[in-house]
């Protein structure tokens, strides 16, 4: 009986000693730099988003949050890398929906889980998809475009920066039974400055890639996939209004623990995030790149990727976009 009495007692130690090394590593997160992978070069727009919450995280936290570039193979490199990572929440993912959404419905094997490998930790922002060509190109409108590609099919190509903008175009061409020659690259700014240098035909990308190009004359917009004409290119179409009708694509970034971080460092981080995209700072930042805020909670994030990768399935069974 004494026996048992002084396990229990050892056991109840243990149990609280346990606890209490539990507890204070959850409140005193972070212990060290933390991590913010992206999975495009600098310039595009999931990196400028991870760079202004990254500065206001350090500020807020008290320990460097530091951006790495880690572009490639559509996305998957950095994807693998922060699914793999360890969940102490050390290591996050500032991501597109290219990783997030529609590499599981344009890639047959992928290397990780877009849902089961990651947890949500916020929604950034939404940008409208723009699509350009080199300023001093021939193709002045869309209808130019769709009457160059019919013409000589596959003659045209365009730069695919991220798996979500070749779904884009590739919804586009579908619309109007055209097709032309994708050229990959590893992310949107180098995509784009080899449109706005002449080497490839044309693109679609986010908003806040090609403002600031097509600001310093060296982009032609030709359509916005919006359901509205875009308040910084008062002078550019929509799609519907150029004849695809309906046709809208946006692009959105959000933040992503890998999964098993523990849920208080979740929502401490998120209310971090969202407090400050719903700022006045935070609204401006996002309407300067050209974009909206879309400062959801970690539930209705995975709720609107579901939604998502839903919809971009059944775009590549309609559309009958090849899936790798």
């Amino acid at each position: 009986m004494k026996f048992c009495v002084t396990s229990l007692r050892w056991a109840s130690i243990l149990m609280i000693s346990a606890w209490s090394i539990c507890s204070w590593s959850q409140t005193n997160y972070p212990q060290h730099p933390v991590k913010i992978i992206v999975s495009v070069p600098p310039g595009s727009g999931a990196d400028t988003s991870a760079r202004f919450i990254a500065k206001h995280l350090s500020a807020a936290l008290a320990q460097p949050f530091i951006v790495e570039n880690r572009p490639g193979a559509d996305s998957v490199i950095a994807a693998k890398l922060v699914a793999d990572a360890a969940p102490d929440g050390h290591t996050m993912f500032v991501a597109s929906n290219s990783p997030m959404v529609t590499n599981a419905a344009v890639f047959k094997h992928l290397s990780y889980d877009p849902i089961k490998d990651f947890e949500p930790i916020s929604g950034i922002a939404r940008f409208p998809m723009i699509l350009v060509v080199p300023v001093n190109s021939p193709i002045s409108n869309v209808q130019d475009l769709i009457d160059a590609a019919r013409k000589a099919p596959g003659k045209l190509n365009y730069a695919s920066g991220t798996s979500t903008y070749r779904l884009a175009i590739e919804r586009f061409h579908a619309r109007h039974g055209i097709s032309s020659t994708a050229i990959p690259y590893k992310g949107t700014a180098p995509a784009i400055m080899d449109v706005a240098s002449g080497i490839v035909d044309y693109s679609m990308a986010e908003i806040s890639s090609v403002l600031p190009l097509i600001r310093a004359g060296k982009l032609r917009a030709l359509a916005v996939a919006s359901n509205a004409r875009h308040k910084d290119l008062p002078a550019v179409p929509t799609f519907s209004e150029t004849g695809t009708t309906g046709y809208e694509s946006y692009a959105w970034t959000g933040a992503f623990f890998p999964a098993g971080v523990p849920v208080n460092i979740v929502q401490q981080v998120s209310k971090i995030i969202r407090t400050l995209l719903d700022s006045s700072e935070g609204e401006k930042f996002i309407a300067d790149q050209g974009g909206t805020v879309f400062a959801v909670d970690p539930d209705d994030l995975r709720k609107f990727q579901l939604e998502e990768m839903t919809a971009v399935r059944e775009i590549v069974r309609t559309a009958n976009i090849p899936v790798e």
